[in-house]
């Protein structure tokens, strides 16, 4: 297994988080339509940043670019998946808080973006509420939240390996 890692290219990393976050997007997907799941407003920044490490990574694969941009690419995807850490870290120490201390519950995000202002309608996006501390699903004893936290860091190390990658490869 360790040599097969060691022989992929980036463009072959890129291929690899996209079809990883491309399923993860699905599922969520599936989770919200068919079991009915609600995505809180964490879950939703999460799903943000998915899109944008999914798009990254698409146009990585597509473009095949020297190793300047290959860089660059890496680079901005380990960056969207660091930024995925905090938001499903915090949502993951937000579902281990005790009842007591778990912050109230919000207005729905909708009504928060109709109403306030940008400010209000980041720090919802990016802080969550109590919704967000709520543990609807559970896989092998970790929450969504859990779950994504560890897709998030292994697109951060695949990301950093395909950085590192680009010095031996092109």
């Amino acid at each position: 297994m360790n040599t097969f890692l060691l022989q992929l290219l980036p463009r072959q990393i890129h291929l690899i988080i996209f079809i990883l976050v491309g399923s993860l997007l699905g599922y969520a997907a599936y989770s919200m339509k068919v079991l009915g799941l609600e995505a809180c407003t964490l879950c939703i920044t999460q799903q943000f940043f998915y899109c944008l490490i999914g798009v990254s990574s698409f146009v990585a694969f597509l473009h095949n670019p020297h190793i300047r941009a290959s860089k660059l690419y890496s680079f901005f995807i380990a960056l969207f998946a660091i930024a995925g850490v905090w938001i499903s870290g915090r949502q993951v120490w937000l579902q281990g808080l005790p009842e007591d201390e778990v912050p109230l519950c919000g207005p729905p995000l909708e009504y928060i973006i109709d109403v306030f202002p940008f400010a209000d309608v980041l720090n919802a996006l990016f802080m969550g509420d109590g919704n967000c501390a709520e543990i609807p699903w559970q896989f092998l004893g970790l929450s969504m939240a859990g779950w994504s936290l560890i897709f998030f860091i292994a697109i951060v190390a695949l990301s950093l390996f395909a950085l590192l990658r680009t010095n031996f490869s092109n």
